[in-house]
């Protein structure tokens, strides 16, 4: 695969489960059917989809068993791939804290993480397949099969992690390091046990000691996110409560259960077939020949090249993999400084991320129930409003800028461009346009559109090689799985948080904040941006959104205006220096110094949060296009 189609599928964190390790081992003989599979079913999802969609729109006959269909290969793809990540260390984990320590001491903490995830697979081997035991009574409806078929996979996806943790133990780990570290989790676990009757005396003592400290502890040894989230919620039930930990995996089943989610993996399908079609470069060129030779014109190019790719890919990643290597080379011939060009990057793929089809705006409109035409349509505009903040810095950087010898190419070689561009530049419109009128769900549109980039990217872009297609559906079942884990765990933890009662003591103090719903959004804003430095858009949409927009509803805030709020501001916690994860992410991908780039990025930060000021002080700009 080419070097932008495989970062298309890299997370925004740090990958990795066994930093020890290398970053995709050599292939066991046991893997690749389990490759073959997950790549089956990625295909099997988008062409039963792309079927229902014909039947429905074209032949007025909906086919009533596809639904069922796609959820059951859905959660089977999400567990296999899950396991995939684990033996490719895709994981999304923050490695900040672990690669500041000296080597001695981060191979022992690695092995603590690693035993951790170890212990928490073991604990759950149990109510996972008791849960398939007892959905064996349940009918799925329309296939007429018991509902353990579906599930099962949860037990399947949990043994195949925990073979693969194992395997990766007995081949990497010493000795020494793992028997201490296996030592030291036990003492923890058994002093945890023998405490257990204290910690459950306090309630709201017992949920910050797991949920807070244990978390907060596991994220900073480097364990992937999903653990740490499922430790966290596990802990707290066995040690703080008398809840059976069965009730994890029920939290993980419904979590993982949603249709709409089947529209993330097939998305970011579509995001590595417009990296290694090419379409991505053919939306660079047009832009570039028409107003690259204007003054701060190549800075103007990446803003609008990262806004409309951003509309295919749905993946912040992607779209700085697509855009950096194609336009970086003439920034820098034209003068321009690498850490500018990479402070403009991040930010700029920071503000691109509520384009639709943005894959945090799928999943936040499942877990917190806002319309996602709705945040499609809102997105656009929000993104739009951010883009101009950039534009204006952009401008005023290059006020003293020299372009007298950079000319516009001649207008017959511009419409050759155009031509060649506008299948690329209809994609994005088709997506939001169909989402956002109603035409289609976000699941059927992302399947339309990666048939289309597919077939579009054949014939004009120069095609797709089967072992190139293979690669990208692996990947996109390894990175869905990484995704769903964390989706299933962030789930259970937030239904541990809300039933403790902390809810309805944050939403008292929340909503009787003097200021009102102002201070409120202030205290959101902030809120955000301090949990996008530490965990990424997504798992802090996961654990925080079905808590906090019934507390914006009640204090009268619209739920779409509230959710660009949020997401805006995760996206500047994400670049924000030096501890935001999307920041060191852009220095990777723009080979630039992150002391050198820290320097250059906050005027482009402050830009930003200007933006989010606004969207936050004026609702209409939110919800006008709704």
């Amino acid at each position: 695969m080419t070097h932008a189609s495989q970062a298309g599928a890299m997370p925004l964190l740090e990958d990795g489960v066994f930093p020890t390790a290398e970053r995709v081992p050599p292939k066991s003989g046991w893997i690749v059917p389990l490759e073959i599979i997950a790549a089956a079913l990625i295909a099997g999802i988008v062409l039963l989809l792309f079927g229902g969609v014909v039947s429905r729109y074209v032949f007025s006959r909906p086919i009533d068993w596809i639904d069922e269909t796609v959820s059951m290969a859905f959660i089977w793809v999400g567990m296999i791939g899950a396991g995939i990540a684990m033996y490719r260390n895709e994981h999304l984990r923050l490695a900040t804290f672990v690669d500041m320590l000296p080597a001695r001491s981060r191979e022992f903490v690695n092995a603590i993480a690693l035993v951790c995830v170890a212990v928490f697979l073991v604990a759950l081997i149990p109510p996972a397949m008791e849960h398939a035991k007892q959905e064996w009574i349940i009918e799925m409806q329309t296939l007429h099969i018991p509902n353990s078929f579906r599930v099962g996979a949860i037990a399947a996806g949990v043994l195949l992690m925990l073979a693969i943790v194992v395997q990766h133990a007995v081949r990497t780990i010493g000795r020494t390091p793992l028997a201490t570290a296996v030592a030291v989790v036990g003492a923890a676990v058994l002093a945890f046990y023998l405490l257990s009757p204290v910690i459950s005396q306090f309630k709201i003592g017992s949920l910050v000691l797991f949920l807070v400290v244990v978390v907060a502890l596991l994220l900073a040894a480097g364990a992937p996110i999903a653990f740490c989230f499922g430790l966290g919620v596990m802990g707290y039930l066995a040690f703080g409560t008398s809840v059976p930990i069965g009730v994890i995996v029920g939290r993980m089943d419904e979590g993982m259960s949603n249709l709409v989610l089947v529209s993330v993996p097939v998305f970011v399908l579509l995001g590595c077939v417009l990296d290694a079609t090419g379409m991505g470069k053919a939306i660079i060129d047009i832009l570039a020949a028409l107003i690259g030779h204007i003054k701060a014109g190549m800075s103007y190019v990446l803003l609008g090249s990262l806004f409309i790719v951003s509309g295919i890919s749905g993946s912040k990643v992607s779209d700085m993999a697509t855009v950096a290597p194609a336009l970086f080379p003439e920034m820098t011939r034209r003068g321009n400084k690498r850490p500018e060009m990479v402070a403009l990057l991040g930010t700029g793929a920071a503000m691109a991320d509520t384009v639709p089809p943005s894959i945090v705006l799928i999943v936040l409109g499942s877990v917190a129930g806002v319309s996602i035409a709705g945040l499609f349509q809102s997105g656009f505009v929000i993104a739009m409003v951010l883009l101009l903040t950039l534009v204006a810095v952009a401008r005023w950087k290059a006020r003293n800028e020299q372009n007298d010898g950079t000319k516009r190419p001649p207008w017959n070689r511009i419409g050759r461009l155009a031509l060649v561009a506008a299948p690329a530049l209809a994609l994005p419109f088709l997506i939001r346009s169909a989402v956002g009128e109603g035409v289609a769900t976000a699941t059927e549109v992302s399947t339309i559109a990666v048939i289309y980039a597919m077939i579009v990217g054949h014939v004009l872009y120069g095609g797709l090689r089967w072992r190139t297609l293979y690669g990208m559906l692996v990947e996109t079942a390894a990175l869905s799985g990484a995704i769903l884990m964390i989706l299933g765990t962030a789930s259970a933890m937030a239904w541990g948080i809300t039933q403790s009662g902390v809810v309805q003591v944050m939403s008292q103090f929340l909503t009787t904040l003097p200021g009102g719903s102002i201070a409120f959004m202030a205290a959101s804003i902030v809120i955000f941006i301090v949990l996008g430095c530490l965990l990424e858009g997504l798992p802090a949409v996961l654990l925080l959104a079905p808590i906090m927009f019934p507390i914006a509803k009640k204090l009268g805030i619209h739920d779409i205006q509230y959710a660009m709020v949020i997401v805006s501001s995760m996206n500047i916690g994400l670049m924000l220096p030096p501890v935001g994860v999307g920041f060191y992410v852009a220095c990777r991908i723009g080979e630039g110094k992150p002391e050198e780039v820290m320097r250059a990025i906050w005027p482009y930060i402050m830009a930003l949060l200007v933006g989010v000021i606004i969207i936050a002080c004026v609702p209409a700009l939110s919800t006008f296009a709704l």
